[in-house]
């Protein structure tokens, strides 16, 4: 399943873009900072960001220019009460793909971040790579040189956090909150299922790199 993340402060409109977007088959995670935005976006495998400029800590352009400093290319659709051609045009400079003025109607939203996600990646950015192995998101498969095997969504969004994290240790309840959102329950065993599965997935593309539990600190590939 694609997962967008929402970055907007007005309660209500947020809950109408989660609810429209949802409706549509597109996980969303919702914030209203600007910090906690970009924490969530180096946890979580998003496909377009929906980002509002108007935030309580600052213009949501300054999170646009971190992500995009930091050489991430996620599609980002900009919101915002400001019409004047300026503005727009400061966006686009920004980094923005495609920019969307307040009031606008509900099925238009939809109809842009749609378009944002059936846009191929541009960049080796959207196709993480660690080792021996590569995530290809829009195609839904992990590869180890020739070889490539399917990912389920929740195997797929954890696969890209460790590998992102190209060795590092990951927690236990990042692993979580990257396969099953933010706000979902997980049940205890959950990841303990899609960590085996990934395992045997890996071992059929015949990579040499393993998921590894590092004493109770969390998992990473080694």
């Amino acid at each position: 399943m694609n997962r967008v993340l929402l970055v907007e402060d007005h309660e209500r409109l947020a809950k109408l873009i989660e609810k429209q977007l949802s409706n549509s088959g597109i996980a969303v995670d919702v914030f209203e900072r600007i910090d906690l935005a970009w924490l969530a976006i180096q946890q979580m495998g998003y496909q377009v960001i929906v980002l509002d400029r108007g935030l309580p800590d600052g213009d949501g352009l300054t999170l646009l220019k971190r992500i995009r400093t930091a050489d991430i290319n996620i599609p980002c659709l900009i919101l915002t009460a400001r019409d004047a051609l300026h503005d727009r045009i400061e966006g686009l400079d920004t980094g923005a793909d495609d920019y969307l003025t307040k009031p606008f109607a509900m099925d238009e939203l939809v109809a842009r971040v749609k378009a944002l996600l059936r846009r191929p990646a541009e960049s080796v950015a959207l196709q993480p790579y660690f080792g021996d192995i590569q995530i290809k998101p829009e195609e839904g498969v992990l590869c180890c040189n020739e070889e490539c095997i399917t990912l389920a969504p929740a195997e797929m969004q954890i696969m890209l956090l460790l590998i992102r994290k190209k060795g590092e240790i990951v927690r236990r309840n990042l692993l979580e909150s990257a396969g099953w959102g933010l706000s979902e329950a997980v049940t205890p065993n959950a990841l303990d299922v899609v960590l085996h599965r990934l395992r045997k997935k890996m071992s059929a593309i015949n990579s040499e790199l393993e998921i590894v539990n590092m004493r109770s600190l969390g998992y990473a590939l080694k």
